[in-house]
Parts: C-alpha cells; sequence; structure tokens
C-alpha cells in the first residue's frame, strides 16, 4: 500500500488503527535498524522504537506532506534517538566518551550483534563519530538514502551532509588503519 492510501485510510476514523497498523508494518524494521545503529543495545532500540512510532500515532493528522512519509518518520526517530543519549549522558553524568565506551562493550557482549573481527571493528570506529556524523553515515551507507532525502532527515544542507559524510568515512578508515 503507498503512502498516500496509508494516510487517505488514517485520515478515517474507521480505518484509522488499520492504517497505523499498516504503517508499522511498512516501516518498524527500517526505523529499529536505524535506530539500532545508534544505540546499540536491544532494549533501548525497542524502547526508541516505540516510542517513535507513539509520536508518528499523536502527530500523523498534522503531517502535510512536505517530504515524504518514511523521510517524515526517520526524522522523528533520529530525534527521539538523539534526545535518548543526550539524556542518558546528563543523568549520569558522562562525558562522551563514557556513552561511546558504554556502547562498545555492548558491542562485545552482545550475541546478537556477532560478526566478524571486522565488522565489530567498524561498529566500534562508527561509535567513536560524533552523533550527527554517525547518523549521516548510517543513512547513506547501510540505507543508501539520497543527500536529498537525509537533508530532509536531519534538516541540513546536502553539502555539509556530503562533507559530513566524506569526514566521517576519514575517520573511520583513520580508525581501521590505526588499530
Amino acid at each position: 500500500m503507498s503512502d498516500q492510501e496509508l494516510l487517505e485510510k488514517f485520515a478515517n476514523p474507521e480505518t484509522r488503527n488499520y492504517a497505523f497498523n499498516l504503517l508499522i508494518r511498512k516501516y518498524q524494521h527500517k526505523v529499529y535498524s536505524l535506530i539500532r545503529k545508534m544505540v546499540i543495545d536491544h532494549s533501548d532500540a525497542d524502547d526508541l522504537t516505540q516510542e517513535t512510532f507513539i509520536k508518528v500515532w499523536q502527530h500523523l493528522a498534522e503531517f502535510r506532506g512536505d517530504s515524504q512519509l518514511f523521510t517524515w518518520i526517520y526524522r522523528i526517530a533520529s530525534n527521539e534517538t538523539f534526545n535518548f543519549l543526550n539524556k542518558k549522558r546528563r543523568r549520569f553524568f558522562l562525558p562522551l566518551d563514557d556513552v561511546d565506551y558504554e556502547l562498545e562493550a555492548k558491542i562485545d557482549a552482545d550475541p546478537q550483534l556477532s560478526g566478524d573481527e571486522i565488522q565489530n571493528k567498524l561498529q566500534k570506529a562508527i561509535l567513536r563519530l560524533p552523533e550527527k556524523q554517525r547518523l549521516v553515515f548510517h543513512l547513506r551507507y547501510y540505507d543508501e538514502m539520497p543527500y536529498e532525502q537525509m537533508s530532509e532527515v536531519t534538516g541540513t544542507s546536502e553539502g555539509a551532509l556530503k562533507a559530513s559524510y566524506h569526514h566521517a568515512v576519514r575517520k573511520i578508515e583513520e580508525f581501521l588503519n590505526g588499530n
């Protein structure tokens, strides 16, 4: 079902719940995947995915269609993720390095993230990126999202996104070559 059809069904009170269930089925995996790459922990990613869809439910009637629906949902998901990471830092008075160290430890401990040594090293390199660069890297490298759509998700210009992605790749390469 197209996004437009989903939105039309959502606008009708009789089919609203059905439409929202279809929307969740359509985008849940992508949203979870994006969040999981940022927070590493399955439980946190699960909670943030649920929070994202609660916000989508609360605000979908206000969606104006200025962007694609999945872009709008990704923006909500990335904002929820950034807010979560910032709250975690403030709650435990942790500097950024300590949060990254904690996430890095989860890569080693989580059996669901078991991969070969190179994959684990790549994940640890990505964790060393600033949050916005990490998001840009994930959207471009893993989701193969065009810069135009990334601009809608992040609210950043395409030129700045290209530069951010380039810097992220360079930092990852340096980490992988240096360790």
